[in-house]
């Protein structure tokens, strides 16, 4: 018999050591993901929801041991709540992980870049669809292909980048169609898809400058469209996709009716989470 192992570190508390708590407000996945690495790092996690969030969601984040807050409205309403019940953020009290407002999301999203820059052997796709709430997918994967070009893994080429939305909540396809360089926020967010009821993201900019720098472009498309998507993925692929994953199919069918693009063009369409989350 060898030696006991050492316990595995504690990962959380190599940046945050004097945080005793950890929050963010959530539409869903993210909310679940941190609190998940709360536990395994022994943080107390507090995770602010919109009252609308689906079921799957809260239970799996209070299995997973956080301290949920339902809170009517959008994502949007979540973090003010959060800012109000919690007060300011600081090294003795807590750390904001909404996105954005912390810099290690964009790191861990930009791998998003990497794995598909891998997997097609060092070539990029033609296009990239993707479904843009926050955002930071998005961010994160053009931040990785600046970074594989400095390296010399891949060349100057870029993908057309597409950002998915729904229409009941579309400020980056609105801003983009607008011609504008930031988004107004969404008056009143409504659609079944939870990671897209974003009424407004803190990388609007970067999100915008994104789409247009790589040719690309954004798309609404309605919930009927994208859960309809989402069977038509299942039935043909036998991959269960979320809301979101449907959105970005639905996409992808409307940019091919327009002639936006072609058969032959490599295309990767992005799902972002299983639809069993979302069945009642």
């Amino acid at each position: 018999m060898g030696e006991a192992s050492e316990p595995a570190p504690r990962i959380l508390a190599l940046w945050c050591p004097d945080w005793p708590v950890v929050a963010a407000p959530s539409a869903g996945n993210a909310g679940s993901a941190l609190a998940a690495y709360g536990a395994r790092a022994g943080l107390e996690v507090r995770l602010f929801l919109p009252d609308s969030t689906p079921q799957p969601f809260m239970k799996e984040a209070r299995r997973l041991g956080a301290q949920v807050t339902l809170v009517p409205g959008s994502i949007a309403d979540a973090g003010r709540v959060m800012r109000e019940t919690l007060g300011p953020a600081g090294p003795d009290r807590w750390f904001d992980m909404s996105t954005l407002r912390e810099p290690f999301r964009v790191e861990g999203k930009k791998t998003l870049g990497y794995e598909i820059a891998e997997q097609l052997g060092w070539v990029l796709p033609d296009v990239i669809i993707y479904p843009t709430g926050g955002g930071t997918g998005l961010i994160g994967m053009w931040k990785a292909f600046d970074e594989m070009e400095a390296l010399g893994w891949i060349d100057a080429a870029r993908p057309r980048m597409v950002a998915v939305q729904a229409s009941g909540c579309a400020p980056i396809v609105k801003a983009f169609e607008a011609g504008r360089e930031t988004a107004e926020a969404w008056p009143d967010p409504v659609t079944a898809a939870s990671g897209l009821r974003v009424p407004g993201s803190l990388g609007d900019f970067l999100i915008l400058r994104a789409l247009r720098d790589s040719g690309g472009s954004a798309v609404a498309v309605e919930d009927g469209e994208m859960i309809e998507a989402a069977r038509l993925l299942g039935s043909r692929e036998g991959i269960d996709a979320c809301p979101e994953g449907g959105a970005c199919v639905a996409a992808l069918q409307r940019l091919r009716a327009a002639g936006r693009v072609d058969r032959e063009e490599t295309i990767v369409v992005f799902n972002t989470g299983t639809g069993l989350k979302y069945m009642t």
